[in-house]
């Protein structure tokens, strides 16, 4: 019981003094849990010793089947805790990467980011396991990965399904272009108010609870360090590769059976920010509009809209997310 009593006053403390009394993270998030154990994968690319790191969730009654999560890029692969879960709990085996860039994988700034070299990093990661055959789910930039791994490797993905992916619309024809330099004096600046700020606005319409914070805190509680301006230029580089790699044009090219699932109130377009005429920036990132024009590329698709809802439906309703997720994958 006073241990018990001693976790509650610790949780009671941070949430009265805020993110400032926890732990400042290192850019390799060593001092941070994730919700399952971590394993690396130890590969040369690009002429770089990297280490990938990726969660192995293994059923208790096996299905045989393996799905691959993929996080957005202001997240890590410890956000998808909930629906790990609920899959391993229908027979799915879940293989849950940390892109290089991200999380607990290696940050390397001499690195050439583009979705084809992070969709093989995924394979290598799946080659490693000897995993041939999946089941893909991208939310956000990861919903950008996962159409380029589809692309690249048709006979490996038996179905695919897209959370608010990024990647919709061809943001370069309406936002003026941002460089590397300029997205890293940006990231630099980030903290926590600032990134909560952007979190609430754009992900759930300035409706916030308390959970939320730990999203923040795996994207800003590493600030502090003193490698973190290793980090910046890396989200910079990621920005610059989301921006400058677009996969609008290839939709129609996906022949996977494909589930879209869309939080309709969504509003999140890569830089919408830096759109000086109002009119024009309010036309980007119109989910309620883009699913239905993502479904019509991609032959025979199915299309979940859930309305009212943001750029994480897997966070901010799970219950209506996994559903679908679950009756598409049967």
């Amino acid at each position: 019981m006073k241990k018990v009593a001693a976790v509650f006053l610790l949780l009671i403390f941070c949430m009265a003094f805020g993110q400032d009394q926890r732990p400042v993270l290192d850019i390799m998030l060593t001092n941070y849990q994730y919700p399952y154990d971590v394993h690396f994968l130890n590969f040369k690319s690009q002429n770089q010793d990297l280490k990938m790191a990726y969660m192995d969730i293994q059923p208790e009654k096996p299905n045989s089947k393996t799905v691959v999560l993929l996080h957005g890029k202001n997240f890590n692969g410890a956000y998808w805790k909930t629906t790990v879960e609920a899959l391993a709990k229908e027979g799915y085996r879940v293989i849950v990467p940390d892109q290089i860039g991200f999380g607990k994988s290696s940050k390397p700034i001499g690195y050439q980011f583009t979705f084809q070299q992070l969709a093989q990093n995924t394979k290598a990661v799946l080659d490693e396991l000897k995993i041939d055959k999946i089941y893909l789910l991208g939310h956000s930039m990861g919903g950008m990965i996962a159409t380029r791994f589809t692309l690249m490797y048709p006979e490996t993905v038996e179905k695919l399904i897209l959370e608010n992916p990024l990647g919709l619309e061809e943001w370069k024809l309406v936002a003026p272009y941002a460089s590397i330099d300029q997205n890293y004096q940006t990231e630099l600046k980030a903290n926590y108010e600032s990134t909560k700020k952007y979190q609430s606005g754009f992900y759930y319409d300035n409706h916030w609870k308390p959970e939320y914070d730990e999203w923040v805190y795996l994207l800003t509680g590493w600030t502090k360090s003193p490698d973190y301006p290793q980090v910046a230029l890396v989200n910079a580089k990621t920005s610059d590769m989301i921006f400058t790699q677009p996969v609008v044009y290839e939709f129609q090219n996906i022949k996977t059976p494909t589930l879209l699932i869309i939080g309709t109130r969504d509003r999140t377009a890569i830089g919408k920010n830096n759109v000086k005429d109002p009119v024009v920036a309010a036309k980007m990132g119109q989910y309620q509009i883009l699913g239905k024009e993502t479904q019509q590329k991609i032959k025979g698709s199915k299309l979940v809209e859930i309305e009212n809802v943001g750029h994480l439906p897997h966070i901010e309703v799970f219950d209506q997310f996994i559903q679908p997720v679950k009756e598409f994958l049967k």
